[in-house]
């Protein structure tokens, strides 16, 4: 039996927008996403793709678990995804670059960095 957990990614939209609503802050997290992970068990590349919708977050990962759905809400200025498999992660969120941590399960804890794709 294969346990399985929740992913999270948490996005603090810290972006220049002066007084704008979350909404719009939010919607700058949509978009397609390729990220470099470093973990102890070696490298990899995942791409997210995110759509958002007022403030739900849908969208697929793509990475070395295979396709996965991804879910998330937004509140304020976090934007909180992620989809169920083995690993978990936290990330930093500005313009079109995220970095942060993550959890793969048995490949280890790493980190990664990523850009939006054009």
């Amino acid at each position: 039996m294969i346990r399985r957990t929740s992913v999270t990614f948490v996005i603090a939209l810290a972006l220049a927008l002066g007084g704008a609503a979350a909404p719009a802050a939010a919607q700058t997290v949509a978009g397609t996403w390729q990220l470099d992970v470093t973990l102890d068990a070696g490298n990899g590349r995942a791409t997210f793709v995110l759509l958002v919708e007022g403030n739900v977050i849908t969208g697929t990962y793509g990475g070395v678990l295979g396709e996965q759905a991804v879910t998330g809400t937004i509140e304020g200025n976090t934007a909180k995804f992620g989809f169920d498999s083995p690993d978990a992660g936290k990330v930093q969120f500005e313009g079109n670059a995220m970095e942060g941590t993550c959890e793969y399960g048995a490949l280890g804890a790493g980190s990664f960095t990523g850009t939006r794709a054009p």
